[in-house]
């Protein structure tokens, strides 16, 4: 299968010395019905060679993992919709400003913890320091996506919360299929490594350089998995 690059994006990026082959793989879309290992076998085995490092997307691992809350369950409250309107918003998601996620971490934390949250990250902001609102609330809202249907439509009734286990799922598919895997939390702002099988300890850094372009895209590319492959070896 001939691989195709991403809009504005390259198959191939040079870290150092050396040059790294980015494999978009796409996938039909991801629900909660589908599993790990028939994903892998469905759309992974047939294109990647013995050393390759597969790259998950955090929000499939999240979908397939169940990490999933409804829009439907959710009443959204008084403080949800006025908290909202403080968030910072940015290009590729809307975060706590969308009140439906601002009600999930009033649900998760408790409004006096947002509160808390709330002003000690104004007042951090004023000398030039972010994220701490996150930092304080925890319960991983930082990492909660969803809510959200410009690309794709089935978004828009649900949250996403981050991944568990993400280590122990990468050895886990490691020791099945013998590649390596990682779970990438990557956009067009920056990026995590979330989890990575044994053999990847202490390539994190250079998993991140290799995927900061963000290789699997930022809208309707629907290739959520990324094949890593050192240049050196096709």
């Amino acid at each position: 299968m001939e691989a195709v690059p991403n809009f504005g994006k390259n198959l191939i990026i040079e870290v150092g010395s050396q040059k790294w082959f980015r494999y978009p793989i796409k996938t039909h879309f991801i629900g909660v019905e589908d599993g790990f290992e028939d994903i892998i076998e469905k759309y992974v085995l047939s294109v990647a060679q013995k050393g390759d490092i597969v790259a998950l997307g955090q929000k499939i691992v999240s979908i397939l993992q169940k990490r999933i809350v409804y829009k439907k369950d959710i009443r959204v409250g008084f403080w949800a919709k006025f908290l909202s309107k403080f968030a910072k918003k940015t290009p590729y998601g809307f975060s706590v400003g969308n009140p439906l996620k601002m009600q999930v971490a009033i649900n998760l934390a408790g409004l006096p913890r947002i509160f808390f949250a709330g002003f000690c990250g104004m007042i951090c902001k004023l000398f030039g320091i972010s994220g701490i609102f996150y930092r304080i609330v925890g319960n991983q809202i930082n990492e909660l996506d969803g809510f959200y249907g410009k690309f794709f439509p089935q978004y828009t009734e649900m949250g996403i919360f981050g991944p568990v286990g993400c280590d122990s799922l990468c050895d886990k598919l490691e020791e099945k299929f013998g590649f390596s895997f990682c779970v990438s939390d990557v956009n067009d702002l920056g990026g995590n490594i979330l989890g990575r099988s044994r053999d990847l300890i202490g390539k994190e850094k250079l998993l991140l350089k290799i995927l900061k372009d963000n290789p699997a895209g930022q809208s309707d590319e629907q290739t959520p998995i990324i094949i890593i492959r050192n240049v050196a070896r096709q």
